[in-house]
């Protein structure tokens, strides 16, 4: 019962899905078992992917592509809140904005939004919102399964950062909970959870273009371990939710590439 626990706090700490009254207490609450929830990051993307894909489907047989794009990004948005859009800009901000290590440090801990995020979000939503109706032209169940898989893969992203890179956050950061390296046992439940995603992309789309689309990923995912692990020396909440962002949009591009 603890895997459902923590699945569990995982969706009550990473959405807008309420997880309250007597199941909240029921599940309770520990920097260790939020650690440990790491773990479910990629089942959270089966909920919120599911949301989406659920949304796609509906918009795209009532009004043209794009506008079916925009409407599941709205529906994802409002899920989760936007967190992980936030950590985009955060890091925008940061790295754009400073070139010191403490500087970027205390930019990303601003909430105001300056220029450099702003920019980073509206390309990265427009990217997305182009790549989703690129694809939507090929088809609502392709589309809706390149949502699915990207939202449960790109989940899986940001624990490889945990596991790779030393928490630098400070004390207030949004991950501080988790500033202990994942261990092996939710990495590997974490992958777990992504394989059904992963022959998702290799069985809807064929082995070529589903097999780029997860290189794609780890390339987003890769090059942004080597640039936090450069700029900042190690990972922040926010740098997680970049790289989630960045990875999500790496599969949409491989996808919808005209290969």
């Amino acid at each position: 019962m603890s895997g459902v626990r923590h699945f569990l706090l995982a969706l009550q700490f990473f959405t807008r899905i309420p997880v309250t009254g007597r199941l909240a207490q029921w599940v309770g609450y520990s920097p260790a078992m939020l650690r440990a929830s790491a773990a479910h990051f990629p089942a959270v993307g089966w909920v919120v992917g599911a949301a989406g894909a659920l949304a796609l489907a509906g918009a795209s047989a009532l009004w043209p592509p794009l506008v079916a794009a925009v409407l599941c990004t709205v529906v994802t948005v409002l899920l989760t809140g936007a967190f992980h859009e936030d950590g985009l800009a955060d890091v925008a901000d940061g790295l754009g904005g400073a070139s010191t290590r403490e500087r970027a440090l205390e930019i990303m801990k601003d909430s105001r939004i300056g220029a450099f995020g702003a920019i980073a979000l509206v390309l990265a939503l427009g990217l997305k919102f182009a790549l989703l109706a690129a694809l939507v032209a090929q088809g609502a169940f392709t589309a809706c399964a390149a949502l699915l898989a990207a939202h449960v893969l790109s989940r899986l992203a940001p624990i490889a950062l945990m596991r790779a890179l030393p928490y630098v956050g400070g004390d207030g950061g949004k991950a501080k909970p988790m500033a202990d390296a994942v261990s092996g046992a939710s990495v590997g439940v974490a992958v777990l959870w992504s394989l059904p995603a992963a022959a998702l992309l290799l069985l809807g789309f064929g082995p070529a273009p589903g097999l780029a689309a997860l290189l794609a990923a780890a390339l987003a995912a890769l090059a942004m371990l080597r640039l936090l692990r450069r700029r900042l020396g190690g990972f922040t909440g926010d740098g997680l939710g970049a790289t989630q962002q960045l990875s999500e949009l790496a599969i949409y591009l491989a996808l919808a590439a005209r290969l």
